[in-house]
């Protein structure tokens, strides 16, 4: 069986506004994408004319089934094919035109397959309902800080995070592997990236005031530093100086896709 080595060799950078890196809805130009095929007298695999799916096809060819990654890419693909290059722009937490829980689960979807060759698909569903028991837990547990002041109410709800629930941000070591940004194993170890804690806080926040018990526009502060914790803050008493510090649905997304393509890039030569 032929070996196949799928090389991609160029990452846009985090400026773009129009890619997501291995994840990119309407390429202008092919992606630099080349399938190179060792060993034997094995026929090369036939080329494909959808890019999107050229590391699929060549390892269908090798004998490797690709079935619930292409799944997962298709499912990816109709989230983000709704944003518009001013959506994309917007935070995540006032996002409302893509479900990026379930964006972000379709990457490690594709991924844990590409790399398990496991027959199971990853349970995206149950992963979401993770995130609504997170949501129904704070409310369970913080009935007065619902009635309570803004500022009260997002102090609750970091305390419930990161003391009763544990979340945390990953160390430094693990921050270079892809499981940090995995959603999946985020709920499941409860460490992960300021991107993945972010997103966490940010679907909160989307069910409470799907719920109707946020009544006050809320902002997440995204940390730049290497310890900070994604925190709340009422946006009417924002300053100038916050703005920074927004993390957009595009910069979501680049992050999660651009660390997950280097990793999983080296694998793959």
């Amino acid at each position: 069986m032929a070996a196949i080595a799928a090389i991609l060799s160029s990452i846009p950078s985090s400026s773009s506004s129009s890619k997501f890196s291995k994840y990119q809805s309407h390429p202008s130009a092919p992606p630099p994408c080349r399938v190179v095929c060792r060993g034997g007298s094995q026929p090369p695999p036939p080329v494909t004319t959808d890019f999107q799916f050229a590391l699929h096809d060549a390892l269908d060819s090798s004998g490797i089934n690709t079935t619930h990654a292409r799944e997962a890419r298709q499912n990816f693909m109709s989230q983000i094919k709704r944003l518009s290059s001013i959506e994309r722009e917007i935070s995540i937490s006032i996002n409302r035109r893509v479900d990026l829980a379930k964006t972000a689960l379709y990457i490690a979807a594709e991924d844990d397959s590409l790399i398990s060759h496991s027959s199971v698909a990853l349970p995206v569903d149950a992963f979401i309902e993770r995130l609504d028991d997170l949501s129904m837990g704070f409310c369970t547990n913080n009935s007065s800080a619902l009635k309570s002041s803004p500022e009260m109410l997002l102090d609750s709800l970091e305390k419930f995070l990161y003391v009763k629930k544990g979340f945390r941000r990953s160390t430094m070591k693990s921050r270079l592997e892809p499981r940090s940004l995995y959603l999946h194993s985020v709920l499941t170890h409860r460490s992960g990236s300021a991107v993945m804690l972010a997103l966490i806080y940010s679907e909160i926040l989307k069910t409470l005031r799907l719920w109707s018990l946020l009544d006050f526009d809320c902002e997440i502060f995204f940390p730049h530093d290497r310890y900070g914790l994604p925190r709340g803050y009422h946006k009417q008493k924002s300053a100038e100086s916050d703005h920074p510090h927004i993390l957009t649905v595009q910069t979501l997304l680049e992050e999660v896709s651009c660390v997950i393509f280097c990793c999983h890039g080296r694998a793959y030569n």
